[in-house]
């Protein structure tokens, strides 16, 4: 005889499996990830979120169609806790790999809900944030588990430039599960317990005899420092989370939003005398880039990403009268702000992800030209560089560009020069643009002279002195109208604000095509 069961009886076994889902692989091993210096999956939410906040979807789905079911081990939510929930009060989708179930291995239902949070952000327009703890594919999934990998990259790439995407590696994030991270926006690692890696150090000691292990082959001072593959390292897990809303607040919901902007007490008007003294009287000195954008920008705050990595350029979000920009500037400091292969693929991907969530880009330049070499064109100087003159062309947003003092060569032009779209191109009186720098120059243009010359040293001092004073300054270029006006330095923030705020309201309607062909 069949009993039905009563309202209390169905309401305890809701309870029953929602206290079931949520201890995720069990007592034990949440044990062993918090002894492993590590937050569970639901812990990171709790941190990531506003208090409160997290809606949680497909905790019933469990791994009973794949084949570790076959163990007789089924969890609810099969390793990825996803859903929605708040940052700062503004919607984000979430998934958070939890490495108690099975290693947090990917199967084809976990996948699926992965692409359904995904699909979910794209369709109401709001930023996903993936954290990733996890032992790679499921292999008793096989092929199941390699199209569900497969299914999550597809959706990276259509949303990549739709809504902001944020990959935060809290754990191993090994082999084929890379190329979400690499997809994505921007990523954010833990020194000492995450690493990223295609193939593992045992599988590379088979392969290639080297012996490494997974900090040096695929640990957050490898990934920031040697690789560029991700773009902040942090001590611990909280700063992470940091770091994930403190991006977001300078970013929009999608592309069809403008960032917000904020409300500040640094005056627009303010200048700082500062600056009228900041660049060195001798050329060849260097001097730090990012104290000239710290005195211009709001409050002094720069938030650089992959600081570590291509030091010569910096890149990174900041706020002009409370307006979120994209800052590009050379660094004098390291390899003299020469451009080279990692600094050109950094700042055009840089440019590329303010361009596509509206963020205007406002550029520093101090640019000797790029960096010569045999290792250089071995590695394709000519190509990576054409990345970041792509990057620049290719842009919409208000483009507002400051030389500060060198500008030479072909690195002027790329650098969100007048010819190449810029909208708003300002000098310092200290500004020098011309071919190459007067040394170079009199080389090549009086060669003979120099050579023939009783005094062959003072015959050059001098040619390189009235190079100098013919060349050595932006007025040539300004009256042609290549700069728009030479600045006081001081000046320089109220003369940016303004120029943002005649650009607000750009239009641009280029020709209709499928998509450029950037020279990857």
């Amino acid at each position: 005889m069949c009993v039905v069961s009563t309202t209390d009886d169905r309401l305890r076994r809701l309870d029953e499996m929602r206290d079931r889902a949520l201890l995720g692989g069990g007592v034990a091993r949440i044990e062993r990830q918090h002894a492993a210096g590590k937050l569970t999956a639901r812990e990171r939410l709790d941190l990531l979120l506003d208090p409160g906040s997290f809606v949680e979807l497909d905790s019933f789905v469990t791994n009973a169609s794949s084949r570790s079911a076959d163990d007789g081990e089924v969890y609810l939510g099969d390793g990825v806790v996803t859903g929605h929930g708040l940052v700062d009060g503004r919607l984000v989708f979430v998934f958070s790999q939890d490495f108690t179930v099975l290693g947090g291995s990917l199967s084809e239902a976990y996948a699926g809900k992965i692409c359904k949070v995904m699909d979910l952000a794209m369709k109401v327009g709001a930023p996903i944030i993936g954290l990733n703890d996890s032992g790679g594919a499921r292999i008793q999934d096989g092929v199941a588990a390699l199209g569900g990998y497969a299914d999550i990259f597809l959706r990276n790439v259509q949303a990549s430039g739709v809504v902001p995407q944020i990959s935060l590696i809290l754990g191993p994030c090994a082999g084929g599960a890379v190329y979400s991270p690499a997809i994505t926006d921007f990523t954010v690692m833990v020194e000492g317990t995450s690493y990223m890696f295609v193939t593992g150090p045992n599988v590379v000691k088979a392969v290639t005899h080297e012996d490494v292990d997974a900090e040096r082959l695929g640990g957050a001072l490898t990934h920031t420092t040697r690789s560029g593959v991700a773009h902040l390292a942090v001590p611990d897990e909280a700063q992470a989370f940091d770091v994930a809303r403190r991006l977001l607040g300078f970013l929009p919901q999608n592309n069809l939003e403008n960032p917000a902007v904020v409300a500040t007490d640094d005056p627009g008007d303010r200048a700082d005398p500062e600056l009228d003294v900041l660049i060195p009287d001798d050329p060849s000195t260097p001097y730090d880039m990012t104290d000239v954008i710290r005195r211009v920008v709001d409050d002094g705050e720069l938030v650089e990403l992959q600081p570590g990595w291509a030091a010569n350029i910096v890149v990174g979000f900041a706020r002009l009268a409370g307006r979120s920009v994209g800052i590009i500037a050379q660094q004098p400091a390291v390899l003299a702000g020469a451009l080279d292969i990692n600094s050109s693929i950094k700042a055009a991907r840089f440019v590329r992800t303010c361009d596509a969530f509206n963020l205007p880009l406002v550029s520093f330049v101090d640019v000797p030209g790029f960096l010569p070499g045999v290792g250089q064109e071995d590695g394709g100087i000519i190509r990576h560089g054409a990345k970041l003159l792509y990057a620049y062309c290719e842009a919409t947003v208000p483009k507002v560009t400051v030389i500060t003092r060198k500008a030479y060569g072909g690195a002027y032009d790329v650098m969100s020069s007048k010819h190449v779209g810029g909208d708003m191109n300002f000098a310092w009186p200290t500004a020098e643009i011309a071919v190459m720098g007067a040394a170079g120059a009199v080389e090549i243009l009086h060669r003979d002279a120099i050579a023939t010359a009783a005094d062959p040293a003072g015959e050059r001092a001098g040619l390189i002195a009235d190079y100098e004073k013919q060349f050595g300054n932006p007025y040539i270029a300004a009256s042609r109208g290549y700069i728009d006006a030479v600045i006081r330095p001081a000046e320089t923030r109220p003369r940016l604000i303004g120029a943002l705020d005649m650009l607000a309201n750009k239009r641009v309607n280029g020709p209709r095509r499928k998509h450029g062909n950037i020279p990857l």
